[in-house]
């Protein structure tokens, strides 16, 4: 079986052209060492457009998985629909001939390519555009008010939507044909993570610093942690210096010791932070099915993260992990309180969670059934045909 998988390049989005080798966000990256382990049962093609193309590529990432990088220039991108990029695709997909495409994500281009592809095709959401813009604010024109209408369009033409939460499903179920609940993988390397938390607690929040992902409602919450018991809060995540929040933030942190940003981490980077982690915690305000939950199942690393959108597909209150309302102070600062304090209960946690990650996000697993519901998709198009 051929498939292609329209993935984003980090490369393009982070302007880090002079990079050799691409990088793709942690649940396409997931999924890909799934179809690697499943060797010749099926051919992946990943195609991603930039801007600039970078200096070097590779042409295979394994036995099994080819990639092609398309240039594209400015004007085909979000100005005009993404048009450039559903044009070069286009070509791309009549040289590959694949049985079906994939497009990962309704952020950019990758969702516009896969329904314009002229093949059998199914979308993963992994940021719903619409509910996003929604809790932001978004304004006319902006890039979340644009994206969320793209994303309406694109749900109305494709064969199906692979999402990734229950909190998906009942949000897309009136513009599309038909979905499928599965969740994203989790990348190998997480279940070799052996922890040795560091004294005093260390407190890791993973999340790119933003309105949405409510770090200063976390900053506050633990305030009054501060003055009861010595804890190390630790912030990994991308942000902008022209963000006003981000601006706030970074006071936030700068006045209070018990506080550090590290910045953006690679996943090496992320890992070695778990391994020394008392516990983690997402303190979202939307969160549809945020990787860092069960990449920390997998390194079975205690989490406590807010109770909304897909997160209680992830965790089980009191059994694999602690949830919190994220408007509620008190609330968030109890859960970080009940991980940091009974530590062999956390544990218990923890060790609850990791076993559900193995037996339900393993990578191979996710692929497996991936490889199913495309073959479920390429039935029902030609049964419509």
């Amino acid at each position: 079986m051929r498939i292609v998988q329209l993935t984003n390049d980090n490369r393009e989005i982070q302007r880090k052209y002079h990079l050799d080798e691409p990088v793709f966000g942690p649940a396409p990256e997931a999924l890909l060492e799934g179809f690697k382990a499943l060797g010749s049962d099926v051919e992946i093609h990943v195609v991603s457009c930039l801007q600039q193309m970078p200096r070097r590529s590779p042409t295979k990432l394994a036995d099994n998985i080819f990639f092609h990088p398309l240039h594209v220039p400015k004007i085909g991108w979000l100005r005009t629909g993404y048009q450039g990029c559903i044009r070069a695709v286009r070509r791309k997909l009549q040289e590959i001939q694949p049985d079906f495409v994939h497009g990962q994500g309704t952020e950019r281009d990758c969702a516009m390519c896969a329904v314009y592809s002229g093949y059998p095709n199914a979308l993963t959401i992994h940021g719903n555009m619409r509910l996003v813009a929604k809790v932001l604010g978004a304004k006319p024109l902006s890039y979340y008010w644009l994206a969320s209408i793209l994303e309406r369009h694109c749900l109305r033409r494709t064969d199906g939507v692979v999402a990734i939460s229950s909190y998906t499903v009942s949000n897309i179920s009136p513009y599309v044909r038909r979905s499928w609940l599965l969740p994203n993988a989790v990348h190998p390397s997480f279940f070799a993570i052996r922890r040795q938390a560091d004294h005093p607690p260390r407190i890791l929040c993973p999340a790119n610093i933003g309105t949405r992902k409510n770090q200063l409602g976390l900053i506050e919450a633990l305030d009054q942690l501060a003055k009861e018991t010595t804890f190390r809060l630790i912030f990994a995540g991308s942000g902008s210096e022209r963000d006003p929040y981000f601006q706030k933030f970074m006071q936030a942190v700068a006045s209070r010791a018990w506080c550090e940003y590290l910045g953006p981490l690679d996943r090496r980077a992320l890992q070695n932070q778990m391994a020394r982690a008392t516990c983690g915690v997402l303190p979202s305000f939307e969160d549809n099915c945020p990787m860092v939950v069960i990449e920390a199942a997998a390194a079975q690393l205690p989490f406590a993260a807010s109770s909304v959108g897909g997160v209680p597909d992830l965790i089980k209150h009191g059994e694999t992990g602690m949830m919190f309302d994220p408007s509620r102070p008190k609330s968030i600062y109890a859960s970080i309180l009940s991980l940091v304090r009974e530590v062999t209960l956390a544990e218990q946690f923890a060790a609850a969670a990791h076993t559900r990650a193995v037996n339900q996000f393993s990578a191979k697993h996710i692929a497996r059934r991936h490889v199913a519901i495309y073959r479920q998709a390429m039935h029902k198009s030609s049964a419509n045909a």
